[in-house]
């Protein structure tokens, strides 16, 4: 087999991820559904191939760091085809990937549904956006559109801490410095430290996924940098929980009054069918003003959705229901999808005509 037609193929059909995994045939993920593209089996052997061909492309990467840890993680591109991202594991004793499509030019915001209010995020001077949604959801994308905002408008200097990296931005307006991790540096906190003696105006930090990553974000984003990470949570109050439970009991307090100043936004995603047999984009996002700041540092984060909820015509303070509310009245999503990812199901029932 060859990888390089495999990956075309793919590219042309407009996958979003292909699997190679030994006992099951070549599948892609197609609009959120895994379709078989025939039925011959692949085999260890098969997959190792293929494996070690990919490895060939990214440069003749050193496959050893697979076969040592069992994982392995990178990207590369392929000339006028797309670029790849790659997850490479060991599984039953054979070797497999999942190797994820990323296109080589961003699609406006709003060919994908993201909305204005989102976008303009990136023009914020300081403090901490963050987009949240479970793997899958679209968030690099958003956070690729908002960069490329920002790069298009304003004259920044803009590092992206990544791993491994996706979109790639050339300078425009902009100076954009672009590093991946294991590759251009050791670790997120290792180059988000490095990087506020870089002179940025605004961080890309590809995912705030641990106690000391979070600690150095949120005292970047007080002395006066913009912060867009990512998180895999839903919900802003759920977000919020999940920053403050990273810290120590005993740190908890003093946490909780920090991210109450710095933060700005939380951008909640997820991706749902439509009725195209496609995928549509649902956002909920909350706008932090000065009454979540009181929430926040109080400890009256379950408040929160309630003030989401009481928002119906704000484009700054949208809840996930009211944004798949919006969705069904347009004729993009089923009722029964709306309610399938509502976060209240009783609530947003009683909005839609049966």
């Amino acid at each position: 087999m060859n990888i390089k037609e495999l990956l075309e193929t793919a590219s042309n059909a407009q996958a979003s991820d292909i699997f190679l995994v030994a006992g099951l045939p070549l599948s892609y993920r197609l609009h959120g559904s895994i379709k078989r593209v025939n039925d011959m089996k692949l085999l260890p052997d098969d997959t190792l191939d293929l494996v070690k061909q990919i490895y060939e492309l990214a440069n003749h990467r050193d496959i050893q760091q697979l076969f040592d840890t069992g994982d392995d993680d990178f990207s590369f591109a392929l000339k006028g085809v797309s670029r790849f991202r790659v997850n490479t594991f060991r599984q039953r004793g054979s070797i497999a990937a999942v190797i994820r499509v990323i296109t080589f030019s961003l699609p406006e915001p709003h060919e994908l549904g993201i909305p204005d209010q989102v976008i303009d995020f990136g023009s914020l001077n300081k403090g901490l956006v963050l987009v949240t949604g479970p793997a899958g959801s679209g968030k690099s994308t958003t956070l690729a559109c908002m960069v490329d905002k920002i790069n298009n408008t304003m004259e920044r200097h803009i590092i992206t801490l990544e791993d491994p990296l996706e979109f790639l931005h050339p300078h425009k307006k902009s100076i954009v410095s672009q590093r991946e991790v294991n590759l251009d540096t050791q670790s997120y906190v290792t180059a988000l430290r490095a990087a506020l003696r870089q002179s940025p105006d605004v961080i890309l930090l590809g995912e705030m996924r641990d106690y000391e990553t979070t600690n150095v974000a949120m005292t970047a984003a007080e002395t006066g940098h913009l912060i867009i990470s990512t998180l895999h949570t839903i919900g802003a109050a759920n977000t919020i929980d999940r920053i403050i439970d990273v810290f120590p009991p005993n740190q908890q307090r003093q946490i909780a009054i920090q991210l109450s100043m710095v933060l700005q936004a939380v951008v909640s995603q997820q991706l749902v069918p439509s009725t195209d047999g496609k995928m549509t984009a649902a956002f909920e996002i909350m706008t932090v003003t000065p009454a979540i700041r009181n929430m926040i540092r109080d400890n009256k984060i379950p408040q929160i959705d309630g003030v989401l909820y009481s928002s119906m015509n704000n484009p700054s303070m949208v809840s996930m229901d009211t944004s798949l509310l919006n969705l069904f009245r347009a004729g993009k999503i089923t009722r029964d999808t709306a309610l399938t990812y509502a976060s209240n199901v009783d609530m947003l029932s009683k909005k839609l005509p049966r």
